[in-house]
């Protein structure tokens, strides 16, 4: 989340040039930046899905009762220690396994990617079974003792997926090819990781990331770079509908794992969906998250990384509800049109999960981010968006 508003930061906003024809009096915009609290509250309001509304507060940096501050104490001088040695312990653990079954093997490299999804045999075994294992194990010293799983969702869910579109269940292109879930945190791929294990894609930083660089290229993920604006993007788009069209054809296929809002958000609402998952124009499976809390929110859509880290495991018990629903028929216009079978999708999930649909996406959220943060050069880009 901070490599994305440096990125954002470093490339100054385009403003219009003021017309020679006026002074510069005359062409300046006095409208006042969002530094106020009125105006903050009012940014709030319309990036609602960004904003923390546990006792920890903006970014974390909320005003504490006094109980609470004893109980962060206490957890971090002795849960927190603890457990980031048995997290590291386990980390390092799965990274032998892997470095152990990658000896010897070249890794597939095209349109910019590098990975293992092609291994098999004796290595997949291993690393399969042992990567869901240990993922489970994580989020198990990390807090989440138990995960409420539901499947298939209610009888409305299932009636929309079967009459969305021409396929039924008995015939062979009922395979799904990708699972479509909601972005809260990173800890959604740990749960999809103990799940099903399946690729997804990652910010091209993450294969450079001590231990978990050589995880995330075992599992076959798909690496972005998300300031790039070069013809990368086509590249990564037709690799992610490759994948989506061999996970939908081959039951031996690495599954593949995306999130279509592109973001992460604070889990009360489903934010605009881009359409990559949906250009293979194959079935998918929605899947639903939920951080029910008290205190501190899993969530990590406004906080930095080192303090959300910290915060969570001094939180001695988390919670997850993951709903699962049935696989997703697209219609035959659905197929055709992949923003409407993106929309489509999007509104069943929100109906299921009880979410609020949102129209803001990745640009107001590094808005509201370098606003809290007291940039006021931000608002300039908000000017021009409400223009």
């Amino acid at each position: 989340m901070e490599s994305e508003l440096r990125g954002f930061n470093t490339k100054p906003s385009k403003t219009p040039q003021p017309d020679p024809t006026h002074d510069d009096a005359s062409s300046r915009d006095d409208r006042p930046l969002l530094t106020s609290v009125s105006n903050v509250l009012e940014l709030e309001k319309k990036c609602a899905a960004y904003v923390r509304n546990d006792v920890y507060g903006a970014m974390g940096r909320g005003e504490l009762p006094l109980m609470e501050k004893l109980q962060l104490g206490i957890a971090f001088v002795t849960l927190l220690p603890l457990r980031i040695i048995l997290v590291m312990t386990v980390l390092v653990v799965y990274y032998l396994i892997c470095r152990i079954c990658t000896l010897f093997s070249v890794p597939n490299h095209g349109e910019g990617q590098e990975d293992y999804a092609h291994l098999g045999g004796w290595r997949r075994t291993v690393i399969l079974p042992s990567g869901r294992f240990l993922s489970k194990t994580l989020l198990f010293l990390v807090g989440f003792y138990r995960i409420n799983e539901t499947h298939n969702g209610s009888k409305n869910s299932q009636e929309n997926s079967k009459t969305a579109g021409t396929l039924q269940p008995d015939e062979p292109e009922q395979r799904p090819g990708a699972i479509v879930s909601n972005h809260i945190s990173y800890l959604d791929i740990l749960y999809h990781m103990s799940s099903s294990f399946p690729s997804f894609v990652a910010k091209r930083s993450v294969a450079n990331i001590p231990l978990v660089g050589l995880i995330s290229k075992c599992l076959g993920c798909v690496y972005v770079q998300r300031e790039s604006k070069s013809s990368d993007f086509k590249g990564v788009s037709g690799v992610v509908t490759d994948r989506v069209c061999k996970a939908h054809q081959d039951e031996y296929a690495p599954k593949i794992l995306l999130f279509p809002e592109g973001t992460t958000t604070n889990g009360d609402y489903l934010i605009s969906f881009k359409t990559g998952a949906f250009l293979a124009r194959a079935p998918v499976v929605p899947v639903i998250l939920k951080y029910p809390y008290q205190r501190f929110s899993p969530a990590w859509e406004s906080v930095t990384g080192v303090r959300h880290v910290v915060f969570l495991l001094c939180q001695f018990v988390n919670h997850m509800e993951v709903t699962w629903l049935p696989v997703y028929y697209p219609s035959q216009l659905e197929k055709d049109d992949p923003k409407l079978y993106a929309n489509n999708v999007r509104r069943l999930m929100a109906s299921e999960g009880n979410l609020i649909l949102s129209d803001i996406g990745l640009a107001e959220k590094r808005i509201y981010l370098a606003t809290l943060n007291g940039n006021n050069s931000m608002p300039s880009v908000l000017r021009q968006k409400d223009d």
